[in-house]
């Protein structure tokens, strides 16, 4: 069966036998939520196949294909009674170019808007009595023709818009336009408040019965809330929290499929399930349902390579989710926004908040709020966090969802702290002799040479041994041969950092990296800051407190190294392990321990 990669056609998916995993249970639910309706979901996370099932269920012209598009799915067995009823009209916001000025902006989305009817006028044709006069200068004027056409057919219109913030996100986060040219199109009487002014002014008693939409977050929607103050969200829905995304199940099963298919084992397919729940696993959307979901676009290009090849992919990040660094980006800039993305890295203090926010503007995010749930809302709105767990009291703590994510983080920081192609290259350098000969050496002298001083120079917020665990993370972070591990339960303890090798690496010349990380102050080791400096890494072990750190450090390894192959007897472990003492941010002392466990 083929792996729908990159589709999101419902009818092609089903009469190509492509793979699809069954949703179709929750279309009499979403009839009887409301009727219009919005729900907000990540880039790429299946919301334009959510779309095209909804096309294909309501569509009048699909009625012949009915048995063949859902006889054998949950829906087939119990059809609604508005199935194939509706005349279909479809925008997809998302084609629409951003680029020029605002009146330029305004005519795209216009010229959009009338391509779409223009569509749908040719598509029923043979159902509509009448033209639809196309105005190519107006085109809510065509839409107010369609709907009088329509009705006197006598069939009502569904309306579908696929990623109805996109066009206005991109010009928000655009480093050329901005704001200013944001606020021309949802305030006043800017063109997207207009149009969904229209839709609303269409859905009382004009022809347009239903509306679905989706998006990525609450904040364009809030800006126009005056316009299009009836739609109804139900994106933190605990019915809907599976609508979009894979449950841990339905991986399982495809797995082993694949693997079958292959001729590979059972150990592979587990294999594989232990690495896509690392990079894929993680998003929770809703605060009543606790399951987790995989990123569905993750999982198919995953199946699709290793399909295809018989071969886990090389790069585990997708590239068409690349752009995601751009909101990133975006984050960083607002009032709060790098503090928030450094602390999401450090899982040892998680970031909370009392609510996610579901209904905020650009305003309430830019003019420095007094705390940071606005933008740990839209983070969790882009996937980039997400809901961790509820505490009994309500809180929400989030965390980043997989390690995915967690690589366009560590990617953002170290375009803000390595100057450029220098630093990359021998970033690079350095970690592969850690990670192919143990060498440590040439790391730290890096650390202490070029990040300390970076990181110094921006006023880190970590502290203690979290300033040298970010650092690691930062620097070592290899998505080709690692899986990190931050805070691993070992027994009653929890180790620093471990980078584990991939499963498919095991052969590769790599070692499984243990750290235990300790940190001292200046004041702790009794020295100035010219005084640290002058003195070797020999002088600095000696010293009684960096000799007491380094044996509890060293005492830790030895627990936490029988626990790992111990707990984890499965992996062929090639574990070296590392006692680290940072001194400041200054100077980092270590010892490489080793302990032969067979003995």
């Amino acid at each position: 069966m083929k792996n729908p990669y990159g589709l999101s056609d419902f009818y092609r998916i089903r009469t190509e036998n492509q793979r699809y995993i069954d949703r179709t249970e929750m279309l009499p639910v979403v009839e009887q939520s409301g009727e219009q309706l919005l729900f907000l979901r990540p880039r790429r996370f299946g919301k334009s196949l959510w779309l095209s099932v909804l096309e294909n269920y309501y569509d009048l012209n699909r009625a012949d294909d009915f048995a063949m598009l859902f006889g054998d799915l949950a829906v087939g067995k119990n059809p609604t009674a508005n199935h194939n009823r509706y005349l279909i009209l479809k925008w997809n916001f998302s084609v629409i170019d951003t680029n020029g000025s605002y009146e330029q902006i305004t005519r795209a989305l216009h010229d959009h808007i009338n391509s779409a009817i223009y569509r749908c006028s040719v598509r029923y044709r043979s159902t509509l009595k009448g033209e639809v006069e196309i105005n190519n200068e107006n085109a809510l004027f065509s839409l107010d023709r369609l709907l009088i056409v329509a009705s006197e057919s006598g069939h009502p219109l569904y309306l579908l818009i696929d990623e109805y913030d996109n066009f206005a996100n991109e010009v928000l986060t655009s480093r050329d336009q901005g704001k200013p040219r944001y606020d021309e199109l949802v305030r006043g009487e800017g063109i997207l408040k207009t149009v969904f002014k229209a839709i609303k002014a269409a859905a009382e008693g004009q022809g347009l019965e239903r509306v679905f939409i989706t998006g990525v977050s609450p904040v364009v929607m809030s800006d126009i809330t005056s316009g299009y103050n009836v739609v109804k969200n139900i994106s933190q829905w605990a019915e809907f929290s599976r609508l979009c995304g894979f449950v841990h199940e339905e991986v399982v099963a495809i797995n082993h499929q694949i693997a079958s298919g292959c001729q590979l084992d059972e150990h592979h397919a587990n294999e594989a399930m232990t690495m896509m729940r690392s990079f894929y696993n993680g998003y929770r959307f809703c605060v009543d349902d606790g399951v987790n979901l995989y990123n569905p676009t993750l999982c198919l290009y995953f199946w699709d390579e290793w399909q295809r090849r018989c071969k886990y992919p090389q790069q585990m990040l997708d590239a068409n989710l690349a752009m995601d660094k751009n909101r990133i980006r975006y984050i960083a800039a607002l009032p709060h926004g790098t503090e928030v993305i450094e602390q999401a890295l450090n899982s040892a203090t998680p970031l909370s908040v009392a609510a996610l926010a579901n209904e905020f503007g650009v305003e309430a995010m830019l003019n420095d709020p007094p705390d940071a749930s606005f933008i740990i809302s839209l983070l969790i709105y882009f996937g980039v966090l997400t809901i961790e767990e509820v505490t009994p009291l309500g809180k929400i703590s989030v965390t980043i969802p997989n390690q995915v994510v967690r690589s366009l983080y560590v990617e953002r920081i170290q375009r803000q702290l390595l100057n450029g192609y220098e630093d990359n290259n021998r970033r690079q350098a350095v970690a592969e002799l850690l990670y192919t000969e143990t060498d440590f050496e040439p790391l730290a002298n890096f650390i202490e040479e070029r990040f300390y001083t970076a990181l110094d120079n921006r006023d880190m917020r970590w502290s203690n041994e979290l300033t040298l665990k970010m650092t690691l993370l930062i620097l070592l972070t290899n998505d080709l041969y690692y899986i990190p591990r931050s805070e691993i339960t070992l027994g009653k303890g929890y180790s620093d950092l471990l980078f584990e090798v991939r499963p498919d690496k095991r052969e590769a010349p790599l070692f499984d990296l243990l750290f235990e990380l300790k940190y001292l102050s200046l004041e702790r080791v009794k020295l100035k800051q010219t005084e640290l400096a002058a003195m070797s890494r020999s002088e600095l072990s000696e010293l009684p407190e960096v000799a007491k750190a380094l044996q509890a450090a060293e005492a830790q390894l030895e627990r936490y190294q029988a626990m790992l192959e111990k707990e984890y007897p499965a992996i062929s472990w090639k574990l070296k392990s590392f006692a680290v003492v940072t001194i400041g941010l200054g100077r980092l002392v270590w010892r490489e321990f080793n302990i032969d466990t067979d003995k």
